[in-house]
């Protein structure tokens, strides 16, 4: 037995010993092709996380450190150079304001305007480029150019058009017999005008979105739905709005968003203010503290106020859109 078990060793040792370089030489070059490969995951990481580096610090000052920054400031009151702690007193200063009430009353004027214009109409507008066949291509930069526009171009345009002078729009009402408007020398119409403006101005990035979605949209639910006996109006209601209610809800958020920040366009065609305040909104009265007032703890106040409710209209938007689906 003992004997068996010595040639047992003495052929396994001699097959260790039969191992030829090659075997050898073999492990090496499989060891060198995984230090290879780690070393060229390694660069690929490294270049992921330095354009992901390259982001997050644009993010962080531009974005978050500004947000930070501002909470800060908020609780702080600067006057010459000096900078101290006031607690409270801002969001105390800017909540007795009238004019935080108003600017909160235009502001949520000017989004449900812009709402039932800058969110129906695109959609609208989608739905006839959808179902043309000829010209569609010219139709879509048609409808794309006023966003190529600078904003302030486009704005001074809209401002001669609504003059109640010499402006296009009085011209056409007067050609048609029609009673002309104030348009912004009116505290009636002078939000509306802005509107109007607006929804000319940023429709056009909104218009190809929803047309990307309805291309999506299989055509044999179409004609499922003809097949039934629906009309325009049905097959609009039943299959396009189903199928893009995802685009719908999120761009709904993102346009809410959007327009409760308006600035540019009353700053420009009413002076921020308009007539009897018909036109101030909170990041133009954001602006007044900071830049007419020299209130800057005021100014960042008032931000972080307008911060928290679109956070929380957001938390919440998000969250009933979960429960619908």
């Amino acid at each position: 037995m003992a004997a068996i078990t010595g040639s047992a060793e003495t052929r396994r040792e001699d097959r260790t010993m039969r191992r030829s370089p090659g075997d050898e030489a073999g492990s090496g070059g499989s060891q060198g092709r995984n230090r290879a490969g780690l070393r060229r995951r390694l660069r690929e990481n490294l270049s992921a996380h330095g354009f992901l580096l390259g982001a997050l610090l644009c993010f962080g000052f531009f974005a978050w450190y500004p947000m930070v920054r501002e909470v800060i400031m908020s609780f702080q009151r600067t006057k010459r150079g000096r900078t101290s702690w006031v607690g409270w007193e801002n969001l105390d200063r800017i909540f007795n304001d009238p004019a935080f009430w108003q600017a909160w009353r235009n502001t949520l004027l000017y989004t449900g305007l812009a709402l039932l214009l800058g969110f129906a109409v695109p959609f609208l507008v989608a739905i006839v480029l959808n179902e043309l066949r000829h010209a569609k291509s010219y139709l879509r930069i048609l409808v794309y150019l006023p966003v190529m526009l600078p904003p302030v171009a486009s704005v001074l345009l809209f401002k001669y058009f609504y003059d109640p002078d010499y402006g296009l729009f009085n011209h056409i009402l007067s050609a048609l017999h029609l009673p002309t408007s104030a348009w912004l020398n009116s505290a009636d119409t002078a939000m509306l005008s802005v509107v109007i403006a607006s929804t000319w101005m940023n429709m056009g990035g909104a218009t190809l979105i929803y047309l990307a979605g309805l291309q999506n949209i299989p055509g044999e639910l179409y004609e499922a739905a003809e097949l039934d006996g629906a009309g325009l109006l049905r097959r609009i209601w039943h299959v396009t709005i189903p199928q893009t209610r995802l685009i719908l809800s999120l761009l709904l958020l993102l346009q809410i968003v959007a327009t409760m920040q308006v600035f540019v366009e009353p700053f420009l065609l009413t002076g921020g203010n308009g007539p009897e305040g018909s036109t101030t909104t909170v990041v133009y009265l954001v602006y007044q503290y900071a830049f007419n007032f020299n209130n800057y703890g005021s100014a960042s106040a008032l931000g972080l106020v307008m911060l928290l409710v679109l956070a929380g209209f957001s938390a919440v938007y998000v969250r009933l859109s979960r429960n619908a689906d």
